[in-house]
């Protein structure tokens, strides 16, 4: 449950690493996770509404309470933390096969990883799309349309209704990034699962393409998780001191 000292010879050994991060990598960076003891939804259950499409859709109340919550989203403040700086350093060795991430926050890339090297499965939190045109923009031009009065702005093109660029519940992931995401699970010698509760489908998936292709499985996580059972390795120690030692930094 804790870092090995020495590391074992697999891990040092891999030349390509696929890497899943989850929102409890972030938390360092003073991003609250969801599903944890002090998680956003743990809280108040009521918020999972925010991200769950037919009641964003169907309630403008909903939208509204949406819209005030990204204008204070933690993302704009928050500074990447060791354990984004340590996979800057996997891929700058050369072994980082795909850095696949459930979160929105654009942090990886802030961290200097490259962004053609990131899929975000979930979306990003730094772009609006409209669930009619599909016509996408900045967020912050449409957070300077809320600080202006318009409590749920609509589509400048077509008056759709504007939507944080992430997956909600009820809304399908971009095929083409999970494809992509598929295809660097099963290429890799380690699948290290960082941050992520793996309860959340088609992502957690993602472990099993792995396990399946012969890769070894690292799960580095604060709570338990499904694939603790088929982890060759899991560690249970703080994210941003236990992700650079796990990766030698």
């Amino acid at each position: 449950m804790t870092v090995p000292d020495p590391l074992p010879g697999w891990l040092t050994a891999a030349g390509r690493v696929t890497v899943l991060t989850g929102a409890g990598i972030s938390t360092d960076s003073g991003i609250p996770d969801f599903r944890g003891p002090r998680g956003v939804w743990t809280r108040d259950p009521e918020a999972e509404k925010l991200s769950t499409l037919r009641y964003y859709v169907a309630d403008p109340d909903v939208r509204r309470r949406a819209w005030r919550e990204r204008r204070r989203h933690a993302a704009w403040t928050a500074e990447p933390n060791p354990g984004h700086a340590a996979l800057v350093d996997l891929e700058r060795e050369g072994r980082l096969r795909a850095l696949l991430t459930q979160n929105i926050d654009g942090l990886h890339q802030r961290a200097g990883s490259d962004p053609g090297r990131v899929l975000e499965l979930h979306g990003t939190v730094h772009e609006v799309e409209c669930l009619s045109c599909a016509d996408r923009t900045a967020m912050q031009e449409a957070l300077a349309r809320v600080d202006a009065g318009e409590p749920d702005p609509p589509c400048l093109r077509c008056g759709g209704i504007l939507k944080s660029a992430t997956i909600s519940f009820g809304q399908a992931l971009d095929t083409a990034v999970l494809e992509a995401a598929a295809t660097a699970a099963a290429d890799c010698d380690v699948f290290l699962a960082v941050g992520t509760s793996l309860t959340v489908h088609p992502a957690a998936g993602l472990t099993d393409v792995a396990a399946h292709s012969g890769a070894r499985v690292v799960v580095v996580n604060a709570e338990p998780t499904p694939y603790d059972g088929i982890a060759d390795l899991v560690v249970r120690e703080p994210i941003s001191t236990a992700l650079p030692r796990l990766l030698g930094r």
